[in-house]
Formats: structure tokens, sequence, C-alpha cells
């Protein structure tokens, strides 16, 4: 089907489209579900970085202690009794949405 569908041949399993468990499964709705989870992570970093004073230094030497920490009483605590949105809302101040991803997308690969 991937010559069919892109017109192109690949001599090899491993150096074609099913290298990736998803696609010889078929489950290529999982990718989307990567993106959404990237958003939502970024989110959730950027206001961990509001909120927990020098969380970057932190993070640069080696201790993850205060991040994992405020993950704990954000979003950890809340698993198992909150749907996604109600986590997000609670830790972030808003609903799933794109600024902070943008912003780091922004900051990691345009920024000189």
């Amino acid at each position: 089907m991937f010559s069919e569908w892109f017109g192109l041949e690949v001599p090899e399993d491993r150096m074609g489209c099913l290298q990736d468990i998803h696609w010889s499964m078929g489950a290529f709705g999982y990718f989307p579900t990567y993106t959404l989870g990237a958003i939502a992570a970024a989110q959730l970093f950027a206001a961990a970085r509001q909120a927990v004073p020098g969380l970057l230094e932190a993070i640069g030497k080696g201790d993850f202690a205060p991040l994992l920490g405020w993950l704990r009483a954000n979003v950890h605590s809340k698993g198992s009794i909150a749907g996604t949105d109600e986590i997000l809302t609670a830790a972030t101040g808003a609903g799933l949405g794109v600024a902070a991803f943008k912003a780091h997308l922004e900051s990691r690969y345009l920024s000189a």
C-alpha cells in the first residue's frame, strides 16, 4: 500500500514506514496524540516555570525535584479524579491551547 499510496518503493521494511510500530498495525491515529501531548507538556512547563522560582536553574543542575513537586501537586495527584482539560485548567489557568507550544517552538527553533 505504501508504494501505491505514496509512489515510493521500499526495498526492506527496516527502511520504510514499518520501522514505526504504529504504521504496521494501522494505528495512524496515534500521531496526533503525540502532538496533543507536546502541546499540553509545553503549557504545563510554562505554568511550572511561572510558579516555581529558579526552576530552570535547578533543572540545569540536574535537580528535577522542584519540577516533580509541582507536577505531583498540580497534575499527578489529580490524574485519576479529573479529566485532561480539567487538570490543565486547574494547573495552568486555561484549557488546552497552543500559545505555550508556539512560544516553545519559536524559542527553540527561531531564536538566534
